[in-house]
């Protein structure tokens, strides 16, 4: 059983982050183009994946709900309301996956800031984001990212199999939006209605795993990349 710590010293990253963030119009304005154009990419990637019904609202719950370019702070603060409360009373497995998407958002802040001090002026391209992306490195980190997308998708996978889950979010839904959690509530039960509908998660999970990874290679190696790649990714140097 992994142990339940860590989601208040996340919290407190968070926090310092999104002061260093919102402390310069120049820098939110910066960090706001470099999302939006790493959702592009990212819609890309798994445009595949997405076309297929089976697997289109799990895609959308990564690319909006896990790992989007909007801001999370009602989540993050419905949480740091709430989590020693929900450390008590929430299973292991729902715990788990709450704190996994805190630390994979925090995670992906502290590389996404990196990546604007490091890119050079003008637009947001594949050239310039390589580039930038490369002077960062980080590798570990990169990896850790990649591992997190892929834990969350095997606890809501273990989560969906449980029907005792599925009744439990129904009768929560109404307390949880008047004691104002109501995002923090959205982002289960959109977790669980997508994955639900999969036959074959692995499917996905694997996916994102291969994908990112020889994305990740290519980005940090300056490896020729395949046509597939190039597709998914935009045009690489």
């Amino acid at each position: 059983m992994k142990p339940r710590t860590g989601v208040a010293e996340l919290l407190a990253r968070k926090q310092l982050l999104d002061t260093r963030a919102q402390a310069h119009a120049a820098c939110s304005a910066r960090l706001r183009e470099l999302r939006a154009w790493q959702a592009e990419r990212l819609s890309r990637t798994y445009a595949d994946l997405h076309a297929d019904p089976h697997y289109r609202r799990a895609v959308e719950f990564f690319l909006h709900d896990v790992y989007g370019p909007q801001e999370f702070a009602n989540r993050d603060r419905d949480l740091a309301r709430v989590w020693g409360y929900l450390n008590r009373a929430l299973p292991q497995a729902a715990f788990d996956l709450l704190a996994q998407a805190i630390e994979l958002h925090v995670l992906t802040t502290e590389l996404d800031l990196e990546l604007i001090d490091a890119l050079p002026a003008g637009p947001v391209t594949a050239q310039t984001y390589q580039t930038a992306y490369r002077a960062v490195s980080k590798r570990g980190a990169r990896a850790r990212q990649i591992d997190l997308v892929v834990d969350i998708g095997q606890d809501l996978s273990r989560l969906v199999r449980r029907p005792w889950v599925a009744l439990a979010l129904r009768a929560a839904h109404a307390p949880a939006r008047a004691a104002g959690l109501g995002t923090l509530q959205g982002f289960l039960e959109r977790g669980f209605a997508a994955f639900r509908e999969m036959s074959d998660p692995q499917r996905l999970l694997q996916a994102v795993r291969e994908r990112e990874t020889r994305l990740m290679d290519a980005l940090l190696n300056q490896r020729p990349v395949s046509a597939s790649e190039a597709c998914a990714y935009g045009e690489l140097p």
